[in-house]
């Protein structure tokens, strides 16, 4: 048994506990990093779109040397049948400009990049270590425990995760209702670059990110995503759990549906699929954030704090992870400073955080899940916008329609009412 003693001991090497790492030695203060994996992003399933821009303030210039997949330029949202599909797409140019609005990253090798940068701060690193629970005293967190191996710290910063046992076990976390998660399924599929660049229409490093509702989910809550990284393409769906339950259906049966739907399949054609599997992902947006993320001792971040947001059009938890984790920073650097890491002083976390976009994006989004929730999303508006563009595209030789008439017919077609479109939309101006 050991009695080393560090100033913080960070849990979890993924972006929120490597930029808290990463941020505290740039302030010298003395860090060890305790990753389960063999390294940070092993266990990290293919990649994301991630909203880039947080990490420049962290690391400006960061993408002259990061592994960046692609910028994302281009962005479409498309509304799903079994058979047919409208795409919205939409192409700005300003975000190809540095820092990159959006990067497309696999995150095994997006992680052990970052996780190198913090081991050149001066973070210690540990990897192939499963910290079993923290240790107090007086109510106070103390340190770790790992095996038969204990570590002392001021302070211990939870970042291990979606469950965050650590956080559970302090009185800092409840366990997770059903209608707050989510499973993903997701599969990488390799593709040469020059096919993907000619099949979506890219120059350069230049790329799509899709957001998919309605059949891709079979109805369930939740949705599709296909995005283009720069020798493979990565493609997934996000079934809320409680639905999933409910109507027995298994979201790789829906991927595996979903890779063979026309708007999926040529664009896919001749790939090797290279990964496959499937995560617990956060849905609950602030409902999931607990009332208090600190304690004498100890902070949690990223994941382990619930900090995700779905708008259905777009999937953020990257970008709030490093958020925290320099909330988090500020926090224990403000304690280090005062040499107290009593629960009052470490409570500046919470300001930190309010006072960063992290917090005010979540509050903004706060009644997107609720919105989400609304089958209609999923089952109703993909088969009216199917139906209308259909009717106003298919010349059949009858005489045509008023394009007012046509809406109505397929309002009725898809069986929704104006008072439906109404109050779904005044639903999702208040949410969105």
């Amino acid at each position: 048994m050991s009695l080393d003693k560090f100033n913080v001991i960070i849990v979890g090497g993924g972006l929120a506990g490597l930029a808290a790492a990463y941020k505290l030695a740039q302030n010298g203060i003395e860090v060890v990093l305790v990753e389960r994996g063999d390294y940070c992003g092993s266990k990290n399933l293919s990649g994301g779109v991630f909203y880039s821009r947080v990490l420049d303030q962290l690391i400006p210039g960061f993408e002259e040397e990061a592994p960046v997949e692609r910028y994302i330029t281009n962005y479409i949202t498309t509304l799903m049948t079994e058979d047919d599909y409208v795409n919205i797409e939409y192409k700005g140019k300003a975000l190809a400009n540095t820092p990159y609005n959006a990067i497309s990253v696999l995150r095994a090798k997006f992680d052990r990049w970052l996780a190198e940068k913090a081991e050149e701060a001066g973070v210690m690193l540990v990897t192939g270590i499963k910290v079993d629970k923290v240790l107090t005293e007086g109510g106070r967190v103390i340190g770790i425990q790992a095996g038969d191996e204990e570590m002392l710290a001021d302070v211990v910063i939870a970042a291990d995760g979606i469950n965050s046992f650590l956080a559970q076990q302090v009185g800092l976390k409840e366990p997770f209702r059903l209608e707050h998660l989510a499973v993903g399924a997701k599969a990488l599929i390799e593709l040469p670059r020059e096919v993907i660049e000619e099949r979506f229409r890219l120059s350069g490093q230049e790329g799509t990110a899709y957001a998919i509702l309605g059949e891709a989910t079979k109805g369930v809550a939740g949705g599709a995503f296909f995005y283009t990284n720069l020798e493979s393409l990565s493609i997934g769906v996000v079934m809320r759990l409680d639905d999933l339950v409910k109507e027995k259906i298994k979201p790789s049966e829906a991927l595996d549906q979903l890779l063979e739907h026309p708007l999926v399949s040529p664009l896919v054609k001749d790939g090797k699929m290279i990964e496959y599997g499937a995560h617990l992902t956060a849905e609950g947006g602030l409902q999931m954030v607990p009332s208090k993320l600190y304690k004498s001792g100890m902070l949690v971040v990223g994941d382990a704090a619930g900090f995700t947001i779905n708008s259905g059009l777009v999937i953020r938890g990257m970008d709030l992870a490093i958020g925290s984790g320099m909330a988090a920073a500020d926090a224990v650097i403000e304690a280090h400073l005062k040499n107290d890491y009593s629960e009052q002083t470490l409570s500046s976390y919470a300001r930190f955080l309010d006072e960063s976009f992290v917090m005010k994006d979540l509050k903004l989004y706060a009644k997107a899940p609720a919105f989400m929730e609304n089958d209609r999303l999923y089952k109703r508006y993909p088969l009216l916008a199917n139906k209308l563009f259909e009717k106003i595209y298919n010349h059949d030789l009858k005489p045509k329609n008023h394009l007012k008439n046509l809406a109505l017919e397929s309002l009725k077609e898809s069986e929704m009412s104006m008072f439906d479109l109404i109050k779904d939309g005044l639903k999702g101006v208040r949410a969105l």
